[in-house]
């Protein structure tokens, strides 16, 4: 299945499926028996190992410790009605996940080790797949700086490693969002489009100050005149205005979402006018407080869709419509959802069905 290096495997000799419990899943907490772990030494991947989820052994001179070379990604399995398996986009999140590393000054992970070990450990832990409604398997990927040397240059050696968790919808209720015109998640120039660490842990310090004022995230603007919108710390945003659908447009301070694309796509096929671009602030202000701003929600693996019921701005909470007037979110939600049980046909060739 990987043919860029042997693929070793180790199954546990115990699972902990037994203890689990799948009708409290949350979200990241509970993981599975098995992890893939590949590394990378004098400019080749040298070893791919499938063994019991673990434990890592850590030098304190380990390079990520100390300057951050820290790339990941994001995606869901789940069983389809036929009992098959489905996997959305996994193309895509590979494709982003070798930009991210060109950013990052780290190697590129080959296509069939990205994709061949999701199949593995699929294969291997698919009874940790939630039957649940809404619950699904998230897959991680990352890969981060392994070298025991103290020297501020990027590292020569490398772990990627997968590993899967079963979990539960990321926010169980309509977010409430406060637009923030002060701190600063990313800047031009910067890393803002790599789906690295850094970027995460710099939006910390803002979403928490955010959420000790009552509200789930920070909905961040450009970090220079924070006249306009970018994204929120754990998905993309979009609006709708009538049948006009805004989103700001990708640069080096948006990550590249795959859900964004795919929502982009099917907004286009289904009649509305997309207007990638720059999105300010000032004119969702105005639409929030004349009553033109029909809908706002986040995207992204994680949430999926994610409906915004409050957004502050100056001072002032601003309620949008309730849930059953979404008629663009609740359309996608209930088509995202079709399409990975495969109640509806993938016309787009989305799926990775196992």
């Amino acid at each position: 299945m990987i043919e860029t290096l042997p693929l070793e495997i180790e199954l546990t000799s115990q699972s902990r499926i037994d203890g689990v419990d799948f009708e409290n899943l949350g979200f990241g907490r509970v993981f599975s028996d098995h992890m893939l772990v590949a590394e990378y030494k004098n400019g080749e991947w040298v070893s791919a190992k499938v063994m019991p989820y673990g434990n890592l052994y850590m030098s304190p001179a380990m390079s990520v410790l100390h300057y951050g070379q820290s790339i990941f990604e994001g995606l869901k399995a789940q069983y389809m009605k036929d009992g098959r398996i489905s996997v959305f986009r996994p193309w895509e999140n590979h494709k982003r996940m070798l930009a991210s590393a060109e950013r990052m000054c780290m190697p590129a992970v080959p296509e069939d080790l990205f994709i061949g070990g999701i199949k593995q450990l699929i294969e291997i832990d698919k009874k940790w797949i939630p039957k649940q409604k809404g619950a699904s398997l998230y897959i991680r990927p990352f890969m981060f700086a392994s070298e025991e040397f103290l020297g501020v240059r990027p590292s020569q050696e490398y772990k990627f490693i997968i590993f899967t968790c079963p979990v539960g919808n990321y926010y169980s209720e309509p977010v409430r969002l406060k637009i923030e015109t002060h701190y600063s998640r990313v800047a031009q120039g910067g890393i803002g489009c790599a789906k690295t660490a850094g970027n995460y842990a710099a939006s910390l310090y803002g979403a928490v100050k955010v959420q000790k004022m009552g509200y789930h995230q920070a909905l961040w603007t450009n970090s220079l005149t924070h006249e306009y919108i970018e994204e929120v710390g754990t998905m993309n945003i979009m609006f709708r205005i009538g049948n006009r659908v805004l989103t700001p447009e990708l640069g080096d301070t948006i990550l590249k979402g795959v859900t964004r694309d795919s929502v982009l796509t099917l907004a286009r096929e289904w009649g509305y006018e997309v207007e990638e671009r720059k999105v300010s602030v000032k004119e969702i202000a105005e639409a929030l407080q004349n009553g033109m701003l029909d809908e706002a929600f986040g995207l992204g693996t994680a949430a999926v869709v994610a409906h915004v019921k409050v957004m502050h701005y100056d001072g002032k909470d601003y309620e949008l419509p309730p849930l059953e007037k979404r008629t663009l979110a609740n359309k996608i939600y209930d088509y995202l959802i079709q399409l990975r049980n495969g109640d509806i046909e993938d016309t787009h060739n989305w799926l990775l069905i196992l």
